[in-house]
């Protein structure tokens, strides 16, 4: 079956609009679609009404809808096997790809199952989406917006009309999906707690290049980057629609490759395990019977919700995102008084290079969390960290629009957070920070400078041991008498 007539099935179409929350094309409360794996420059243009989905089904294309939705917060947790060397290796021996990530699906199962949460299952070419939903009406849509963390700025950009529908965000639905950001926060932190000791590559927050393993360098993403950007510009894939990332990422296959892999649809794992699922998606005519009887309706876990709320609001995760928002970032005006007076000499030339050259360098993940360690151990405060990000964001280093369309702050907030996160409560083992690590994962530029990154990693570790982050010396390192 090719794409042309794999779209045409009444049931693929009746399974697509089930996800886009409605019956008909004109009754379905999603806000927009757009093509699959659009490149950011492209991504708002693309944006179109749902009674855009024939046209896009007719020319082929794999199609997502807007996590924005008219009646519903929507929840997603994506989780993915990544090889940066070998990009094509989960298409290329996907079995072991899902084997991989078997730790960290059966923790997002349990951990949800325990507060009676059933999300929508879906496997894609590279992992799991798990997807449900809670009602816009509901208390725990008024807890999360309680608990949200929305800038007076982002409150002004929720407010403008957004395309292409040029409708506002109201603040609670703006602080209810940040809310959910910290929640998704909080639950990817315990899924790599009891994920990471029975996986035998590194399991992460985002993809973040790690030094080689058994395969190049190759790691679990549980992917929550969703929550670092604005809600009006994020997407989540349709089940049922065809999936072409192999094709859509330039670089990745040879024309040996693309003879290897076949043709695949992102399908809902319904009453199978994951090798029939895999073989549903691999076959476009099996994908096809399976919508005959697999529907894709986002489930409402409204009520469940709740518990896991007040399970948050009680841990150590919530502790710390009220100590993290307890300072601001500087203001323009004060940055080259404030995050341009860095000392040069204090910070290794890893971390150097990284912030002279923060296009594309502070846009990789792997980066930030270098930058984070690097500046915690030196004293700062995790919020001014990410107003140093920001503060290279918002300057002209050759970012064309990007800043436009997506929120540097945000962007800056969430990975800065994420990462020290990890470390404030005592969940990174900084396992990785050395110059051993670093030269592996690609970011080692020392060019024949004499460096070392083991008394960093000694302050930042006795830091958290001592409950002395974000304290004296400031731009100093921190270590007991017995390191010099």
């Amino acid at each position: 079956m090719d794409i042309q007539d794999y779209y045409k099935d009444v049931y693929v179409k009746k399974r697509m609009l089930e996800f886009l929350g409605g019956k008909k094309l004109d009754e379905v409360s999603a806000f927009f679609i757009t093509q699959c794996d659009t490149p950011w420059l492209e991504l708002g243009s693309s944006f179109t009404t749902p009674g855009g989905l024939e046209e896009l089904l007719s020319t082929g294309l794999d199609v997502s809808r807007s996590l924005w939705d008219q009646h519903s917060l929507i929840a997603h947790l994506d989780l993915e096997y990544v090889n940066f060397d070998f990009p094509a290796e989960p298409y290329l021996d996907q079995f072991r790809s899902f084997s991989l990530q078997s730790a960290s699906e059966n923790a997002i199962q349990k951990i949800l199952l325990e507060y009676g949460i059933a999300p929508l299952h879906v496997l894609s070419g590279r992992g799991h989406h798990f997807i449900w939903c809670l009602s816009r009406k509901c208390a725990a849509f008024g807890k999360l917006s309680s608990i949200g963390r929305v800038p007076p700025h982002l409150e002004l950009c929720y407010a403008e009309p957004h395309w292409p529908v040029q409708r506002n965000i109201n603040r609670d639905l703006g602080a209810a999906y940040s809310g959910l950001g910290l929640l998704m926060e909080y639950l990817a932190y315990r899924v790599r707690d009891r994920a990471t000791p029975q996986t035998s590559v590194p399991v992460e927050l985002t993809a973040i290049e790690v030094p080689p393993q058994q395969r190049g360098r190759e790691m679990v993403s549980i992917d929550i980057s969703e929550y670092g950007d604005q809600l009006h510009t994020r997407v989540v894939r349709i089940p049922y629609s065809v999936y072409l990332k192999p094709w859509r990422k330039g670089g990745i296959l040879t024309e040996e490759i693309k003879d290897k892999i076949p043709l695949m649809a992102s399908v809902p794992l319904f009453e199978m395990g994951i090798e029939e699922g895999v073989e549903r998606m691999r076959d476009l005519s099996k994908a096809a019977e399976l919508a005959q009887r697999a529907s894709i309706q986002i489930p409402d876990q409204s009520e469940q919700m709740l518990d896991l709320i007040e399970d948050y609001q009680k841990s150590d995760v919530a502790q710390f995102h009220d100590w993290y928002y307890s300072l601001e970032h500087h203001t323009t005006e004060n940055w080259e008084f404030t995050y341009d007076l860095i000392p040069k000499n204090m910070i290794p030339p890893c971390a150097r290079h990284i912030l002279k050259n923060p296009n594309d360098l502070l846009l990789k993940p792997a980066c930030i969390l270098l930058v984070v360690r690097i500046f915690l151990a030196l004293g700062w405060h995790p919020r001014h960290v990410a107003g140093l990000i920001r503060s290279k964001f918002e300057r002209d280093y050759g970012w064309g629009s990007e800043w436009y369309f997506y929120d540097a702050a945000t962007r800056a907030d969430f990975y800065t957070r994420i990462f020290s996160g990890l470390i404030k409560t005592n969940r990174d083992d900084l396992k990785f920070f050395d110059c051993q690590s670093v030269e592996g994962s690609g970011y080692c530029f020392r060019s024949g400078q004499r460096c070392s990154l083991e008394n960093y990693r000694k302050s930042l570790s006795e830091r958290v041991k001592n409950e002395r982050l974000a304290s004296r010396p400031f731009n100093g390192l921190f270590l007991p008498e017995e390191y010099f």
